[in-house]
C-alpha cells in the first residue's frame, strides 16, 4: 500500500484529514461503493464505513466524507490492485488530491508501484509518494 498527495498536511501524521486506510471495498446491488476505512482518532484506529455514490462515469464516484467529494479509480485488475484518488481541498489551497494503491496481498510489488507512480504523473495537480508501505517507508 502506498499513499500520495498533492500537499502533504493531508498526509502528514497520523491525525491528518485524510490519513485514511481502506480495508475493504464492497460494491452494492445499486452500483454504489461502500467503503470500509480505518482512521487513528482520539489515540485508537476506528473504523468507518463510506458509502460512495455512482456517477455517469463508471470510474468516479462522491462521497460525503468532509465535504462532498470527488473519488476517482485511476487503475486496476480487479484482482490484485487499485489505484484511486480523492479531491482534498485543503486551507489557502482551490484544489488538493489524495491518493492510495491497495494491494490485496503483503508481497511487495514493485512493477505495480512503478506503473502507481507513472498514473500519478498523469494527474492534473502534483502529486508525490508519501507513505510506501510497500517499502516499509513512511
Amino acid at each position: 500500500m502506498a499513499m500520495a498527495a498533492s500537499d502533504i498536511s493531508l498526509l502528514d501524521s497520523e491525525t491528518a484529514p485524510l490519513r485514511v486506510y481502506v480495508q475493504e471495498l464492497r460494491p452494492t446491488p445499486g452500483d454504489n461503493l461502500e467503503i470500509i476505512l480505518r482512521k487513528w482518532e482520539n489515540h485508537a484506529c476506528i473504523e468507518g464505513n463510506i458509502m460512495a455514490q455512482r456517477t455517469e462515469d463508471p470510474a468516479v464516484f462522491t462521497v460525503d466524507y468532509q465535504g462532498e467529494r470527488k473519488i476517482s479509480v485511476l487503475d486496476t485488475d480487479y484482482t490484485h490492485y487499485m489505484f484511486f484518488c480523492m479531491e482534498a481541498p485543503a486551507p489557502g489551497m482551490e484544489n488538493g488530491m489524495m491518493c492510495q494503491y491497495l494491494a490485496r496481498t503483503l508481497k511487495a510489488d514493485n512493477e505495480v508501484m512503478e506503473k502507481f507512480d507513472r498514473a500519478l504523473q498523469t494527474l492534473p495537480v502534483h502529486i508525490r509518494i508519501i507513505l510506501d508501505l510497500t517499502q516499509g517507508k513512511g
